[in-house]
C-alpha cells in the first residue's frame, strides 16, 4: 500500500532554519520514496512500511542531534497526493 506523509518540523530554538534543513537532507538519504519540499511542509510518498520507517528514523536522528521540536504530520494511506 502507498502512503502520503505531510510532514513539518518546528524546532524549539531560535536558528530553527538549521534543523529544518537537516531533517531534509537526512530524509532525502533514503532511496524509493518521492519526496517534495514545500516552504511549510515536505511530503514523503512511498510503500506504507518503508516511509513510515524513514521518517521515523530520520525524526529519531534528529532529535539526538537538534533535541527539542514538534512534528506535525497528516498520514495518508493508500493515497497518492502529487
Amino acid at each position: 500500500m502507498q502512503v502520503t506523509i505531510d510532514i513539518s518540523m518546528y524546532p524549539n530554538r531560535e536558528e530553527f532554519i538549521p534543523p529544518i534543513d537537516g531533517f531534509i537532507e537526512k530524509i532525502n538519504c533514503f532511496s524509493n520514496l518521492k519526496i517534495t519540499t514545500f516552504p511549510t511542509s515536505t511530503v514523503v510518498q512511498g510503500e506504507y512500511e518503508y516511509a513510515m520507517g524513514a521518517v521515523q528514523k530520520t525524526i529519531a536522528v534528529c532529535y539526538r542531534e537538534y533535541h527539542m521540536a514538534v512534528y506535525v504530520a497528516k498520514i495518508i494511506p493508500g493515497y497518492e497526493a502529487l
